[in-house]
């Protein structure tokens, strides 16, 4: 089992192979899918603090959508193409845009992660 810890949001224990939006679905972390998970848009963008090196490589596709996404930064990554190789420890930051996403997406949380009672990072 490999353990994927959304910063501010709380950890998931998953299985190898899982992927890293997968594990945020786990424990409700408000990482957004508006796609689906099927790697057609940004909403999942995260930034990877810690463990990239248990994650699968990142693919042409990927970093085709990420060229879209907001703020990229050397570390992000699609959660729904960053999947889980080896068991270990992983440490994840939700973007903004993959946060303002999920209240797009969840209308009955807005203000809940992004308004000033929203988890400290």
């Amino acid at each position: 089992m490999a353990k994927v810890k959304f910063k501010g949001y709380g950890e998931a224990e998953v299985a190898v192979g899982a992927s890293l939006l997968e594990a945020a679905q786990g424990i409700d972390a408000p990482e957004g899918y508006a796609c689906g998970g099927v790697c057609a848009c940004s909403t999942c963008h995260v930034y990877v603090l810690e463990g990239a090196s248990l994650l699968s490589e990142m693919e042409d596709e990927e970093n085709d959508i990420l060229d879209k996404a907001f703020d990229v930064r050397a570390t992000s990554r699609l959660g729904c193409q960053a999947r889980l190789e080896k068991d270990g420890e992983v440490l994840v930051e939700i973007t903004r845009e993959s946060l303002q996403a999920f209240e797009n997406e969840h209308p009955e949380h807005r203000g809940k992660f992004t308004g000033p009672d929203a988890a400290r990072t």
